[in-house]
């Protein structure tokens, strides 16, 4: 005697004897072992730092972009990077609140002179939105600017480091 059976979740009809079986052991409904897609199983986590190093490099791209950070901070970090082996810090100027899928984040820059600030902003909030999206997967909700400074063509540069011979 033959059975019919209706699978519910192809909606084909399947023909069979008593006991009879495919042959294939199902444990996730697909053939496959464990939980699904092995993309999907765990977590990742980004810290602050990582978010506030992407926007910082993506920041510092922007033509007009001088320098990030305030007066005092980029004074500090000058003397910072004099140090030998502490390298300059690409995070300067930039901070970075980091959820599980959203992040927002507040930059501080010295434009150039002459250029738009206006469209100096616009052009780093495009270029840190696309690059963090792009890279950490998160949604970028803010980009907070602020213009500490004007660098002027006639000013000397504060952050150039002195020549170790003379």
């Amino acid at each position: 005697m033959t059975d019919t059976a209706q699978d519910h979740r192809t909606g084909t009809t399947r023909q069979g004897g008593p006991g009879e079986t495919s042959g294939k052991t199902l444990r996730d409904g697909q053939g496959r072992r464990g939980g699904g897609d092995p993309g999907t199983r765990g977590r990742t986590t980004i810290a602050d730092g990582v978010v506030e190093k992407i926007a910082g490099l993506a920041a510092r791209d922007v033509v007009g972009v001088h320098a990030m950070g305030s007066g005092f901070a980029r004074t500090f970090g000058a003397v910072r990077d004099r140090v030998p082996g502490s390298g300059r810090s690409v995070t300067r100027g930039v901070k970075a609140e980091v959820g599980e899928v959203q992040t927002a984040l507040d930059l501080e820059i010295v434009v150039d002179y002459g250029v738009s600030i206006t469209d100096v902003a616009q052009a780093v909030r495009e270029n840190v939105i696309a690059a963090v999206e792009r890279m950490t997967g998160l949604e970028v909700v803010e980009v907070n600017i602020a213009v500490g400074d004007v660098k002027l063509p006639d000013e000397e540069e504060e952050e150039q480091p002195e020549p170790r011979l003379q």
